[in-house]
């Protein structure tokens, strides 16, 4: 099958740097709505049986303009949340971030049993969103799937098999990036393309947002501020 998987759009905690990942999450900001906007006309004629998005309101709301050009029924579908941030949730400092960005890392190179303070670990987060999209995979040949920074970068950069997981992890999704992949749970995934920038293009990129779940160079920033303090 073909894969989508969409990035949400921007939310006011991605402005504040904030590890946001409980439900229902927060909506949109004002220009995270003008990202979520612009998708139906970057995707254009792409071929889309299905639509879904994750349990969070911000990947529903993301996924609206997208259903309405189409014509399609957002499916929300469990599995496809955030990454638990666990004792860190809505925490905004350099231990919090560098915590929940080494669990993605650590997972990456193979170490499922670790898991953030109070989160979920790497077996568990790959045994729900693996889940999620075999079923998927089951009922339609090319879906988009809109879901979140850490969680696409981390299972996508893993289960393709054409990239090397280590390195992969740490490249940037900005809010309404896209990763596409061809396959299927059985035979693997192959990344064709990871679209960094929002669909709509980098105007739509607010370059003084603290997006720590999709820009790790943002994440850096903040961990090396409060060392210096």
């Amino acid at each position: 099958m073909r894969l989508l998987l969409i990035r949400h759009g921007q939310t006011p905690s991605n402005v504040a740097g904030a590890l946001d990942t409980a439900r229902p999450g927060a909506g949109l900001t004002a220009v995270g709505h003008a990202q979520a906007a612009a998708i139906p006309d970057v995707l254009g004629t792409e071929r889309l049986d299905g639509l879904y998005a994750s349990v969070l309101t911000r990947t529903q709301l993301t996924a609206q303009p997208l259903a309405a050009a189409r014509g399609l029924d957002i499916v929300v579908r469990e599995g496809l949340e955030e990454i638990s941030a666990g004792a860190f949730e809505m925490q905004s400092h350099a231990e919090a971030v560098h915590a929940y960005i080494e669990s993605g890392l650590r997972w990456a190179g193979g170490d499922l049993h670790h898991s953030v303070d109070g989160g979920e670990t790497g077996a568990a987060f790959f045994d729900r969103f693996d889940a999620a999209i075999a079923e998927i995979a089951d009922t339609d040949d090319a879906a988009a799937v809109v879901s979140h920074g850490a969680a696409i970068r981390v299972w996508a950069s893993t289960r393709a098999v054409n990239v090397a997981s280590e390195e992969a992890v740490q490249r940037r999704l900005m809010n309404t990036g896209m990763c596409v992949l061809e396959g299927d749970p059985d035979s693997g995934w192959l990344l064709q393309r990871w679209h960094e920038e929002p669909l709509g293009g980098i105007e739509l990129d607010d370059r003084f947002a603290q997006d720590v779940t999709g820009e790790p160079e943002e994440a850096d920033a903040v961990i090396a501020e409060d060392s210096r303090r």
